[in-house]
């Protein structure tokens, strides 16, 4: 089967972004819920796999080999990511869709995965998955929560950026393919070099942050993960809020406009709607 041309995935993209920014709200919200929870589901997975690893190494490249699952559940399954959703602006600079209907998209996508990954953490940590490893992968959950939201923001800036130039990458080279094993073959390497890596997704930290904080909250698992020497303060919402996923967010919302605007610039049909 033929893989499509840059120009062919470029236009194809600004033409069904048109799709995407049209859509009813119900709709729209329903499928960024579903992408959330997916891409927590994802986080799910690689976290439980790779949990008990004593090697950091190991741990990423066990991370990496797993996560990618949960980007091609959302491209396959055609539910709304807000990173993914930044590709959008082809559509927007080329007059296919207005600025408006482009924030509202990002707007309404982003409420819905953050209710998505938030509600899957809840359901992860009170109701037992935690409790893998005798409650080892709650302090890795806690652990893992209490690191990003102790990076510096610059750093979580900058390495957001980076991510989400691999994860449109990814949805992009997945449309090169008509055939579900060429599409998450194309998302598979670009998503586990930016777990590899260590760099920062919103979405997926709608899931890793509440995790922890919830696992913190769950009187089963306190006590384990004040021993570990994991510093708790760092286990708030506002500390999820304004020290990660706003800095992680704007990073990402860069990273993914990039990458359309250049494939916009270098391959796409310029003509009038």
């Amino acid at each position: 089967m033929a893989v499509l041309t840059p120009t062919e995935i470029t236009d194809n993209y600004a033409k069904a972004s048109v799709a995407k920014a049209t859509m009813p709200i119900w709709r729209m919200f329903l499928l960024s819920i579903a992408a959330g929870m997916l891409i927590g589901l994802g986080a799910v997975a690689s976290s439980t796999a790779a949990h008990a690893l004593g090697d950091a190494g190991m741990v990423r490249l066990v991370s990496g080999v797993i996560f990618p699952i949960g980007l091609m559940m959302v491209v396959l399954l055609g539910t709304e990511l807000f990173t993914g959703n930044a590709l959008m602006i082809t559509a927007a600079i080329s007059g296919k869709i207005t600025w408006k209907l482009l924030l509202r998209n990002w707007g309404i996508v982003f409420l819905g995965n953050l209710v998505g990954a938030v509600v899957l953490a809840a359901l992860m940590a009170f109701f037992g998955q935690l409790n893998i490893g005798g409650g080892e992968l709650a302090v890795y959950t806690a652990k893992v929560a209490a690191n990003k939201c102790g990076l510096p923001w610059v750093n979580a800036f900058v390495m957001a950026i980076f991510c989400n130039l691999l994860v449109c990458i990814a949805v992009y080279m997945a449309n090169t393919a008509q055939d579900t094993a060429g599409k998450v073959w194309a998302i598979f390497f670009p998503i586990m070099g930016f777990v590899l890596c260590g760099f920062e997704h919103c979405v997926a930290n709608m899931y890793y942050i509440p995790a922890g904080i919830f696992a913190y909250l769950n009187p089963a698992y306190t006590a384990m993960i004040d021993a570990a020497g994991i510093n708790t303060a760092l286990l708030t919402f506002g500390d999820f809020i304004f020290a990660n996923l706003i800095p992680v967010t704007l990073g990402n919302i860069v990273g993914g406009v990039v990458v359309g605007l250049v494939m916009y610039a270098c391959h796409g049909t310029k003509k009038a709607n």
